[in-house]
């Protein structure tokens, strides 16, 4: 904890600012190796440019904190009595004029206890900087992302040999589901897309429980398990039964636009590059029409996180950075098509992580 902490000091130096505040969180567990809930009590982590770190901590919590060996002050409270005490014997102790915070995670009943608390303090909202210490991953984070990986394509396999015309959406759901945590799933990285026919046009799907799977439909999976706090992020499509000529050749347009953007990828591309190339074959394509969405983004504790692989996003990315290669082209009342990988960015070019085959895919 002791390194991963310095990152923190290190970073509130170089925003000028007195500390940096986590709340639970990808940030929160990756400053403390432990993993703790969002709830209504608020509980806060602050690291200090100089000086040991403080937090306030729900009561109730306090024996789960101390598996944590935090070295610094810490301020509990209990329900009974309110939080608003916690938060002025922070502010007593540890004296602020300007706050980092994750604008995306912190929730505002805390902004306002701190302000509360502190009625002068600027509070910055330094979401990129802060999560951008995630983007490079560590031996131990790609061992995770990998295992992640791999019991979730295990879990694809195990379903589409059972996958047939006639079943629902929901159904292939469930079995994906329970497959997931059959190949050793820790939870869930995000609430499954199965999406078939005119419903794999949208990109964000939900399962329907009175659509049965129909010979010649596209069928949609995206998809991941979480294993040891890291997520995989995984969408393949295949056809069941059947594949029409428009299914082969929307589905050969978008694995030529996934594997281009294998082939720019390496340490000091932009992200914009990457997208440029991505969506380039698919504008190139009769299909244009069908974009939707951008190339992708990061992946580690959360499922979306930085970098954002998009058109205008000009940051440079650096070896260890793992993203999501995602093109897809969706016909709304038709069907869509969505292949996805798993990115390694490494020195000299990259790695799929991913290993789920790519060919067209007739099931069922």
């Amino acid at each position: 904890m002791t390194q991963l902490l310095a990152d923190y000091r290190q970073l509130a130096a170089a925003l000028k600012v007195e500390a940096i505040a986590l709340v639970p969180g990808p940030n929160f567990t990756r400053a403390l190796g432990h993993s703790f809930m969002s709830h209504e009590r608020p509980f806060v982590l602050v690291i200090p440019a100089e000086g040991k770190p403080a937090a306030i901590v729900p009561n109730l919590e306090l024996g789960s904190w101390e598996q944590v060996g935090f070295d610094g002050a810490v301020f509990d409270w209990r329900d009974q009595d309110g939080y608003a005490g916690a938060f002025a014997a922070l502010a007593a102790h540890l004296p602020m004029t300007r706050l980092a915070v994750e604008g995306q995670v912190m929730r505002v009943f805390v902004h306002h206890a701190l302000k509360q608390a502190m009625p002068d303090v600027e509070i910055i909202d330094a979401e990129r900087q802060i999560s951008g210490l995630r983007m490079i991953k560590t031996a131990a984070d790609l061992a995770a992302l990998e295992a992640a990986i791999s019991l979730s394509e295990r879990a694809l396999h195990r379903v589409l040999e059972g996958v047939c015309v006639g079943q629902t959406e929901k159904e292939i759901e469930s079995a994906l589901i329970q497959a997931l945590f059959a190949e050793g799933a820790d939870d869930l990285a995000f609430t499954p897309i199965v999406a078939a026919g005119d419903n794999s046009a949208r990109p964000h799907a939900h399962a329907r429980a009175d659509y049965k799977v129909q010979s010649g439909d596209a069928l949609l999976f995206d998809f991941g398990g979480r294993k040891d706090g890291f997520c995989a992020d995984i969408t393949r499509t295949v056809f069941v039964g059947e594949v029409s000529d428009e299914g082969r050749a929307v589905y050969d347009t978008v694995l030529r636009a996934n594997l281009a953007g294998l082939e720019v990828t390496r340490a000091g591309v932009t992200a914009h590059e990457i997208d440029d190339v991505v969506t380039g074959v698919l504008e190139a394509s009769p299909y244009a029409d069908r974009i939707r969405t951008k190339t992708g983004h990061g992946l580690g504790r959360d499922v979306h996180e930085a970098p954002y692989i998009m058109r205008g996003n000009h940051q440079e990315l650096p070896a260890g950075t793992v993203y999501t290669n995602e093109p897809g082209l969706y016909g709304p009342g038709l069907f869509g098509v969505r292949i996805e990988d798993d990115v390694l960015i490494t020195e000299d070019g990259c790695r799929t992580l991913t290993t789920f085959p790519k060919e067209l895919m007739i099931v069922g």
